[in-house]
């Protein structure tokens, strides 16, 4: 049986419980309405009723954070591991040693505002994301009985960027090809060009070898990333099917031969080295040299993970199936790839319709003889 009882401005819970013959009830404070104080003691009372456990003894939030994110994503891929760091740091510097069993919904969207100033939509969601998941196991470990995540809004005050804003057109892009064609003067500009043409990831860019072209069949092998982070070294690919082999355009492969004939080696086997800490090219590099390419060509800025964008978009516009764009890409399913470009697909989608609707306009004109 539960009751609840007001202390001060907040609202409190009793559930009495017994273990080993002894009376031990379970409480918990700080509700701001008698209503959340009798959801949260009713769904105690249920999970006590299933033989569900229920720790009462305070545990730390980040304590339990960084404990579930080395024991659930350690093993992850380093980038995925890292953003997930990210969060345990940002909630780190907000509930420092609270513990999880006293965090109310309204402190948690406290949080996220704080978080969310100067700051987009997607980056809130991202964080809101690893921290509800991590909340759902602690209901399952016992922890909590309400998910103080389930009712937090996205205020984040940065507009993310529209599907149009992440590549370019199918006309952008080609004068984009025909001038890194004619001005291949860095080794940046060789690592966009193949970006383009390739669509590959840029860890993984920058993860290729000498050895991973095949210039005979214009082919190349991904099957290893390089940390252009930390220049650690190399590091495993995203997922499993990032494995894979893709062909590409006879004259870029051409160009890239010459660029490999010409090729100094390193320590590191890398095709992009540039030396320095990180010895690959970086992202920062990258990106500051496709920007001055597209100033140059009157083309609004993207990123170098923009060209990958451009890559899958352009494919997909021209009717090139979905599914070997998918594994192009080297996404987990298929249906990665339709959400990532359902953009594109929703568009793919109106023109299929006036297709099929043209063929059956053309048998009705169709006159018998």
């Amino acid at each position: 049986m539960a009751s609840v009882t007001k202390r001060g401005k907040t609202w409190q819970y009793i559930v009495s419980r017994y273990t080993d013959g002894k009376y031990d009830p379970v409480r918990k404070g700080g509700f701001s309405t008698k209503k959340e104080a009798q959801v949260a003691a009713t769904a105690i009372e249920m999970r006590l009723q299933k033989g569900g456990n229920v720790l009462t003894r305070d545990k730390a939030f980040i304590e339990y954070f960084e404990a579930w994110i080395e024991k659930y994503k350690s093993t992850k891929h380093k980038n995925t591991y890292r953003r997930y760091q990210d969060s345990l740091r940002r909630a780190q510097e907000y509930f420092k040693d609270r513990p999880i069993q006293k965090i109310t919904s309204d402190e948690y969207q406290t949080f996220l505002d704080n978080y969310a100033n100067g700051r987009s939509k997607e980056s809130v969601r991202k964080l809101n994301t690893h921290v509800k998941a991590c909340i759902k196991d602690a209901i399952d470990d016992g922890y909590l009985a309400i998910d103080f995540t389930r009712k937090a809004l996205n205020n984040g005050s940065v507009p993310a960027k529209k599907d149009s804003e992440k590549h370019i057109s199918y006309a952008e892009s080609q004068r984009l090809l025909k001038y890194l064609i004619n001005h291949l003067e860095s080794t940046e500009d060789y690592l966009l060009l193949l970006g383009l043409v390739s669509g590959m990831r840029f860890g993984e860019l920058v993860g290729l070898t000498k050895n991973a072209f095949n210039f005979k069949e214009n082919i190349i092998s991904i099957v290893q990333a390089w940390d252009y982070r930390g220049g650690t070294g190399y590091t495993d690919l995203k997922n499993t099917p990032s494995e894979r082999t893709i062909v590409i355009e006879d004259i870029v492969m051409r160009l890239l031969e010459d660029y490999a004939n010409q090729l100094v080696d390193n320590d590191f086997g890398l095709f992009f080295y540039v030396g320095g800490n990180i010895k690959s090219v970086t992202n920062e590099d990258a990106n500051k040299r496709l920007k001055s390419i597209l100033n140059k060509l009157g083309i609004q800025a993207i990123t170098c993970h923009g060209l990958r964008h451009t890559h899958a978009s352009v494919l997909l516009y021209e009717g090139v199936d979905t599914q070997y764009v998918s594994e192009r890409l080297g996404h987990e399913t298929i249906f990665t790839t339709m959400h990532t470009y359902a953009h594109v697909l929703r568009e793919l989608r109106t023109r299929e319709e006036q297709k099929a609707m043209s063929i059956y306009k053309k048998m009705l004109d169709i006159k018998d003889e």
